[in-house]
């Protein structure tokens, strides 16, 4: 006889609203103090530009209900929350240039048009893509498409470099960076390549100083990963770039295989070509000499970008100058590369700390998902945007603090740029999806369970859901 095996699930749609309401009134507060410190008055502005996101969020939640009513609610509150902080970080920046240089940016402006844009492929994401399991049979066409994607910098006429860099296009006076595209892309290629190879690459090879290796004959997608991430190190001199790309591909072969030797592997990989450039390429050799001591004689005119970064925090101290009260215009990007110092200037270390908490919540929810998806694509690809992400926030983070030599890449969800915050917004809608799937009930009996565990020969065994009698 066969055992029906089920569980509750709750949608929560009312958590889900109360947390979004909560996020809009904070970012409206923060939007607000930041008028207030600049200009003694609150901009009739910023009450329709804010109320407009608010607008979008609300229809993204209604969306939401509707398609995937067992998404995890954090999801999109937490991401509408860093969101406005940084758009408020951002204005703050462009009204200090006003004020002192007389002149602004208009960043902020800008930063509200791709907030809305992002929002709107969250929609997308959800009405358009019913199963998250449809997009492996773009597995090979989703390499092809990221490749190109990230080959495009180096095309004549439209590629163009920054600060020694190569990572943007430029058509029609706007710049993109294509990487930011293609990270996504490539999560859903080494997906759809894994789940497929994943018991060639776990059989087990030679034990070398201790460590079981796998079998060289499988060692050919590491490598294939390493060329890639070498190629975008040597014609593209960004190390950013090429660590984010090699460190999300070894992390989904180890979430695969679940063998702790390929961090181990890549590690060894990754680390010969990372300290060739470092020493050949000049502004990667001054990014890892202003690590290293930018307050020296000999560095300090040359890391000034790192040092006003650090004063700014500094300056911040506990409990920040509030929000409209710093001085950034002192630091060279300041709502971009740098608004990790600039927001840390004006919420001080507690804001600091809550900011971080929320992007360590953000990417646990997405791992939570991984966890709960039954099938091995939907793992792969929910394990790998979450890393990917959470990788990236500590590489700006580390980078502007100097636990890390600085990189290129931009905080999500806070930096302005449109490229790196529509793409990540699409990672929150994937995210919701995946855990829509991952919560959803549903009940199978013992048969059917054996029958598909029997007939799916691509799902690792590893991923495989238990099942009790």
């Amino acid at each position: 006889m066969a055992t029906v095996i089920s569980y509750q699930a709750r949608t929560r749609r009312i958590l889900h609203l109360v947390l979004l309401v909560a996020a809009f009134a904070i970012g409206l507060g923060a939007n607000v103090l930041v008028d207030l410190g600049r200009n003694d008055q609150i901009s009739s502005l910023t009450w329709w530009q804010i109320g407009a996101l608010g607008v979008a969020a609300l229809l993204t939640y209604i969306v939401a209900s509707l398609r995937i009513s067992y998404a995890d609610p954090l999801l999109l509150p937490i991401a509408f929350l860093v969101n406005l902080v940084g758009l408020a970080t951002i204005k703050s920046v462009d009204l200090v240039y006003a004020k002192y240089t007389s002149w602004g940016h208009g960043f902020a402006s800008r930063q509200i048009m791709w907030t809305v844009l992002g929002l709107a492929c969250v929609i997308g994401v959800l009405v358009l893509m019913r199963d998250h399991r449809q997009l492996r049979r773009y597995t090979w066409i989703t390499g092809a498409v990221g490749l190109l994607f990230l080959l495009l910098p180096l095309a004549p006429g439209i590629g163009a470099a920054n600060y020694g860099a190569r990572i943007w296009i430029r058509i029609a006076g706007y710049s993109f960076q294509p990487a930011e595209v293609a990270k996504i892309l490539f999560a859903m290629f080494f997906a759809g390549f894994l789940v497929s190879r994943r018991d060639t690459l776990a059989l087990a090879g030679p034990r070398i100083l201790g460590i079981t290796l796998p079998r060289w004959s499988d060692l050919g997608p590491l490598l294939f990963a390493w060329a890639g991430a070498t190629a975008v190190l040597v014609f593209q001199n960004d190390l950013g770039t090429s660590l984010l790309f090699f460190g999300l591909f070894v992390v989904m072969l180890y979430t695969a295989t679940d063998r702790l030797s390929w961090f181990i592997i890549g590690a060894l990989m990754f680390a010969p070509p990372g300290i060739y450039y470092v020493l050949k390429l000049g502004h990667v050799q001054r990014r890892f000499e202003c690590w290293l001591d930018p307050m020296s004689r000999e560095n300090f005119s040359n890391c000034g970008q790192i040092n006003n970064g650090i004063f700014g925090i500094a300056n911040g101290g506990i409990f920040g100058t509030g929000f409209g009260e710093g001085r950034q215009d002192t630091v060279p990007f300041a709502q971009s590369d740098f608004i990790f110092a600039s927001v840390a200037e004006e919420i001080g270390l507690v804001g600091v700390f809550a900011l971080l908490a929320l992007y360590a919540l953000f990417v646990q929810r997405g791992l939570r998902s991984a966890v709960g998806i039954s099938d091995g694509y939907g793992k792969l690809i929910a394990a790998g945007l979450s890393f990917t992400l959470g990788l990236q926030v500590f590489i700006v983070v580390g980078g502007v603090t100097r636990v890390i030599p600085l990189t290129g890449l931009t905080l999500p969800f806070m930096a302005a740029g449109g490229s790196s915050l529509v793409a990540n917004w699409i990672i929150v809608g994937l995210l919701m999806k995946l855990s829509d799937a991952a919560r959803r009930p549903a009940a199978r009996s013992l048969g059917e369970t054996e029958k598909t565990i029997a007939t799916d020969q691509h799902a690792p065994r590893t991923m495989d859901a238990e099942v009790t009698a």
